[in-house]
């Protein structure tokens, strides 16, 4: 699934004032499926400590049924591309919206534990769907003067899903008397909350109904005339359309479909750009962020805090993160990617390694201790707000734009895959690790922060301001 060519003449590309407004509209209702993407990854926190209960599992076994959504992620963020390319986007897009509604459905009504992991599997094959496809689709719409803005648009989805979820679970606990076991609507709280995203993934599947497809693969497929239309719609009126579809139609004439073999190359299986894409995922995964939505009301409850309150705290560090990625946005585009990626880094190294210094201390009374609570708490916050305004927006931004035409679907699926992959790492390993040593896990986390800076100094090529044809 590669991304549209930009014409070479004067203006092409650049959408008129009036014609804005359309592009944004069509980049937030790609982007909706980002907005499921973190509401459906991040709404499993206020069900964790239900899911321990109810089933009586222990550390192990509930950090599988909690990453196992993972794996359905890297299936799908996979398969994706080439689904894309054959059936069209917007299909991709509404067969994603059918599968996060049953998987909100089942992961509700489930009649025993390997029922709630598989509803969790097709949720997550939904949601690595949608992290493909939505930055794929932005960039080919978008012109290249508002492609860093439009694109980060499916991080900003992400994070607004994220922080809708936490406040949707914080209300319902509190609706349920601060019992995720306590009833709601004839169900018990936590599975009302997993129910709830049917809302979100029915809107999505009417908004792929309002948004055009994607100019480049109507003409891939022989719809010129339609893709002229999209071109005017999303331009406007000066746009020189027959020069635009020829470009395009040059630049595909000079591609072939991406496959795996076309990554292969190099001395390490892989070109050096497919690793670099594979390096940019797990970084960002390896400092350890999904902890923090995934397990933050665990994490708080085990230094003391109360379950409400703990959940008050995730929806925080929630706001926090809509905050970084609004300064993403803003400076995207003007100071860089790799710029933003390592003021990132350095401030997640600070507020990773001040969380590993609080829970260093032993509990007194079952609490952290006054000041290391504290630390801990202002910690959290920092580290989510750096990651949020560098790595959140940056490697998404990234994966759209740095891999060459003709291998860009493939490196993007195997770049999508590997992030789930790490993702699923860190996950699974979190509840054994902090059993073993929370602070040091933090530790790991710090060290890979660390590291994440001389690795985009080294090997990250900017591509703030280029055109898609550059990258090569």
């Amino acid at each position: 699934m590669t991304s549209a060519a930009q014409a070479p003449q004067t203006g092409a590309g650049t959408a008129r004032p009036e014609r804005l407004g359309r592009v944004v509209f069509i980049a937030a209702a790609a982007a909706m499926g980002g907005f499921l993407f973190g509401y459906d990854s991040s709404v499993i926190n206020g069900a964790v400590e239900a899911v321990r209960d109810r089933y009586d599992i222990g550390p192990a076994a509930l950090a599988q049924v909690i990453a196992i959504a993972l794996i359905g992620c890297a299936v799908g963020a996979a398969t994706a591309g080439r689904m894309a390319d054959r059936i069209g986007r917007i299909r991709c897009m509404r067969i994603s919206a059918v599968l996060f509604t049953v998987s909100a459905v089942g992961s509700a009504l489930p009649f025993a534990l390997w029922d709630l992991a598989l509803w969790r599997v097709v949720g997550g094959f939904a949601i690595g769907m949608a992290s493909v496809i939505g930055p794929a689709y932005i960039a080919e719409v978008a012109p290249p003067a508002y492609r860093g803005r439009l694109g980060s648009f499916q991080q900003a989805a992400i994070v607004i899903g994220i922080a809708v979820s936490q406040l949707v679970n914080w209300g319902l606990l509190s609706a349920a008397g601060g019992d995720q076991r306590g009833r709601l609507l004839g169900l018990e709280a936590w599975q009302v909350m997993l129910g709830v995203m049917v809302v979100p993934a029915v809107l999505y599947g009417l908004l792929s109904f309002a948004i055009p497809e994607s100019p480049r693969f109507l003409i891939s497929v022989g719809r010129r005339e339609r893709a002229r239309e999209i071109l005017a719609e999303v331009e406007g009126p000066g746009t020189d359309l027959d020069a635009r579809v020829t470009g395009i139609e040059q630049a595909m004439r000079s591609e072939h479909r991406s496959t795996f073999g076309d990554l292969l190359g190099g001395g390490f299986l892989f070109r050096p750009i497919v690793w670099i894409g594979i390096g940019l995922s797990v970084f960002q995964q390896f400092v350890g962020i999904n902890v923090a939505f995934y397990y933050s009301s665990t994490l708080w409850q085990s230094v003391g805090v109360n379950p409400t309150d703990s959940f008050f705290y995730s929806f925080t560090t929630s706001i926090i993160n809509i905050v970084g990625t609004v300064i993403a946005m803003v400076f995207v585009d003007r100071i860089g990617r790799k710029p933003l990626a390592i003021i990132g880094s350095a401030g997640m190294v600070v507020g990773l390694a001040l969380e590993a210094w609080a829970f260093s201390y032993h509990l007194v009374d079952g609490r952290l201790p006054g000041t290391q609570g504290w630390v801990a708490l202002i910690a959290a916050h920092v580290f989510v707000l750096f990651f949020a305004l560098s790595w959140g927006v940056v490697v998404w931004v990234m994966l759209g734009e740095m891999f060459p035409n003709r291998i860009r679907a493939a490196a993007l699926g195997v770049a999508a895959s590997a992030q789930w992959i790490a993702n699923w790492a860190i996950t699974a390993s979190f509840p054994s690790l902090s059993d073993w040593n929370l602070s040091a896990t933090y530790v790991i986390y710090a060290v890979f922060a660390a590291l994440s800076v001389p690795f985009v100094l080294k090997f990250v090529t900017e591509t703030k301001g280029k055109a898609l044809e550059e990258m090569g």
